[in-house]
């Protein structure tokens, strides 16, 4: 669970510490006062996207770390990341775009903060419900409610066989004019690359060949100048044959004295040395063949390969690359009938083998959806809404990535009333509510410790929100539960009550946040009910809200 935020120059909060506790922790304030920048600040320190207006002004950045306890040991493991059953997470958002990511003091990347972020908290926001008018994200409920990603992610590798067969054959479906205007640029472009005969390296070497071939009188001159020194000739003596007469002159008195012994035999290894310089000296004398039309003939081979290079490729190489797909299209074309057979033979296969596997994923799905239906209704029973019809239709669509279902969120939202799309009749309040029964639903379905509500309760009040706090107690009870809200209903049910207060100092705004305790939640509940005039009326309609739902969550035990 998240058990403390930290936060620093974000927006108008200039610092401050948050220490959350488990069950049902509540957020409020006026409106502009600050509230949603502490879910921004959170969302921010689990590597969500952010802007650097974010930054509050006149500073050059902002930070904020959250600490989380009670977490999975193995949570951040593929990642990298030893928990220990405690994680602090960090981030320094910078006015030059910079983001500085740690977990547990070791640097992060923001993919990798985002990805175990995601693993440790939820956070729901209060145009949700606004993703239940949209019947795209239908599907995405009940696959995830019903777990179905081993299943999808098995038809979709089908499926893409399927498709890539479906390419290669429009591919090879060409009319007989084009077809015959690719086979002649094919032929000729495959005539022209054999003809130039060319060699993989070939480049390199043409480019040496053709600097030592300019330089050639430099090579001769430097080569012959080094093979004097090093052999001489028949009136001077080389260096090789004066570092012998230097070790004979030695020879007779070597054995008298340790020293000589000793230059005898360094002259003795300088003159294998230097006589194995000269010879391969002398060799490459001997070996430079330098012909004046050799320079001509390898400025024409280079300018050929550029000519070829600029139509098929940078490099000799891509060249050779080139001309394999060349003449592998070719046969392809030429055998196209015999291809096109075979092609459409595998396409049937891989048809029936995709819609196979669709078939079962849409047998999951169904099996799913009633199991949906029957917990969204037992949920949204708790939420006011007991007359309320709830049901997953399936229409059949052509196969696609997803499948061969076409599934909508159906209701009615009165007795007597046929079943409609969500998008057709549900107001806002009930959009609020439905919303909140499928989170309820999904939060089963996975290990995230934590979920955050920002102002979902929009659009809903009376008995309804009622029900609302009492269904957000329900779920403390098993998750941690944020929740920032302006219904007094919900704000009485919290374990643990917050303020968000702003202020003014110095010609500075400053946002604070602050624990309520009892006599101070009471204030708060009676100003959310009738406003900044509080009441002696409104205190006591505030206490007898907050004994209310003490008395609830004690039945929850």
């Amino acid at each position: 669970m998240l058990q403390l935020l930290h936060i620093e120059n974000i927006a108008i909060i200039e610092q401050a510490d948050i220490i959350f506790e488990s069950g049902f922790n509540v957020l409020t304030g006026e409106t502009g006062a600050g509230k949603s920048i502490v879910i921004d600040s959170l969302s921010a320190v689990l590597g969500q996207r952010t802007s650097r207006d974010l930054i509050r002004t006149g500073t050059d950045k902002a930070f904020v770390s959250a600490c989380f306890v009670d977490v999975p040991v193995n949570i951040g493991s593929d990642l990298g990341i030893d928990s220990e059953n405690e994680l602090l997470l960090q981030r320094e958002i910078h006015v030059d775009g910079k983001n500085v990511c740690r977990v547990n003091g070791r640097p992060v990347t923001v993919t990798q903060l985002r990805a175990l972020g995601n693993r440790l908290l939820n956070i729901h926001g209060q145009h949700d419900g606004q993703q239940l008018l949209d019947e795209e994200q239908h599907e995405v409920y009940l696959d995830n409610f019903g777990r179905m990603q081993s299943l999808l992610d098995g038809y979709r590798s089908k499926f893409e066989e399927f498709i890539s067969l479906h390419r290669q054959i429009r591919a090879l479906q060409m009319d007989e004019s084009e077809k015959a205007r690719r086979v002649d640029t094919l032929r000729y472009q495959i005539e022209e690359l054999e003809r130039a005969e060319l060699k993989a390296g070939e480049e390199d070497e043409l480019l040496g060949r053709r600097n030592l071939l300019r330089n050639s009188e430099k090579f001769i001159a430097a080569v012959s100048e080094s093979d004097y020194c090093l052999n001489g000739s028949d009136e001077q003596e080389g260096a090789a044959n004066l570092i012998r007469q230097a070790q004979n002159a030695l020879n007779n008195i070597k054995n008298l004295d340790s020293g000589f012994e000793e230059i005898f035999n360094r002259l003795e290894s300088l003159y294998c040395e230097v006589y194995d310089l000269a010879y391969t000296i002398q060799d490459k004398r001997d070996s430079f063949d330098f012909s004046p039309h050799e320079l001509d003939e390898v400025e024409g081979r280079l300018d050929q390969l550029y000519r070829l290079k600029k139509k098929y490729g940078p490099t000799v190489e891509e060249m050779l690359a080139y001309l394999e797909r060349c003449r592998k299209e070719l046969d392809e074309i030429e055998y196209a009938d015999d291809t096109l057979q075979r092609l459409e033979k595998e396409l049937k296969k891989a048809q029936k083998t995709a819609l196979d596997a669709a078939m079962v994923l849409s047998t999951a799905r169904q099996t799913a959806a009633k199991d949906l239906a029957q917990q969204i209704l037992s949920e949204l029973r708790q939420l006011d809404m007991g007359k309320i019809r709830f049901e997953v239709s399936f229409d059949s669509k052509e196969m696609d990535a997803t499948g061969i279902d076409q599934i909508r969120f159906l209701m009615s939202a009165n007795v007597g009333e046929e079943l409609k799309p969500i998008n057709k009749i549900a107001s806002g309040g009930e959009l609020a509510r439905i919303m909140l029964a499928m989170k309820s639903v999904l939060s089963e379905q996975d290990h995230v410790g934590t979920m955050v509500f920002d102002e979902v309760d929009t659009g809903v009040s009376g008995r309804a929100a009622q029900k609302v706090a009492e269904k957000m107690a329900r779920i403390s009870r098993k998750k941690q539960v944020l929740c920032v809200t302006h219904l007094p209903q919900l704000a009485a049910m919290a374990d643990n009550h917050f303020s968000v207060e702003k202020g003014v100092l110095d010609d500075r705004t400053y946002t604070k946040v602050q624990q309520l305790d009892r006599k101070e939640r009471q204030k708060e509940l009676a100003r959310l009910t009738g406003g900044a005039h509080v009441s002696e009326v409104m205190l006591r309609g505030a206490e007898e809200l907050l004994c209310e739902a003490e008395s609830f969550k004690c039945t929850l035990g």
